[in-house]
């Protein structure tokens, strides 16, 4: 059975599992090697940090008690009265079972609850899985693009998508 709930500082090592092992799965590919294995270590340790420290909400989603995905969303930097979707992760051991589009609803539920109306998020471009994953739950390209370094000086290219609450 599937849940979602806020997540608590006792999560911050799931938390961490999950971003860490997601990233490595889907992101690592596009660094050197020596790069992708710090940013695997860094993810793994920085959600203690987040849940107690961060203006936001982290949502995290359990199938029969395992925490299997995570989302971090906080009001928009950029865009007044809008959220953005700033982390969603699922760990590959979910994949396909439906664990992120329950986190995707709970999120969304969330977000309205909370007064936002549209929400946006940034993927890398050359991420197919989880571009078909945002646009089956219903966010639709904005046309705007941006590029990312995550610190190893090579920027990559991200889209950015949108939809209401």
């Amino acid at each position: 059975m599937i849940s979602v709930r806020r997540a608590r500082p006792a999560d911050g090592d799931a938390l961490g599992e999950i971003h860490a092992t997601a990233w490595e799965a889907a992101y690592a590919p596009f660094f050197d090697p020596e790069f992708a294995a710090r940013g695997v270590l860094s993810r793994r340790t920085r959600w203690h940090a987040r849940i107690t420290g961060e203006k936001g909400t982290i949502l995290l989603a359990e199938d029969d008690g395992r925490p299997l995905a995570l989302s971090f969303s906080v009001p928009s930097s950029d865009r007044p009265g809008h959220a953005e979707i700033h982390s969603f992760y699922g760990h590959p051991d979910g994949w396909g079972s439906g664990i992120a589009g329950a986190l995707m609803t709970g999120t969304l539920d969330h977000l309205r609850d909370e007064g936002f109306s549209r929400v946006h998020l940034w993927t890398l471009r050359d991420t197919p899985r989880s571009r078909r994953f945002y646009t089956k739950c219903g966010f639709a390209e904005t046309g705007a693009t941006r590029t990312f370094d995550f610190g190893d000086g090579n920027p990559l290219a991200q889209v950015e998508y949108e939809r209401g609450c």
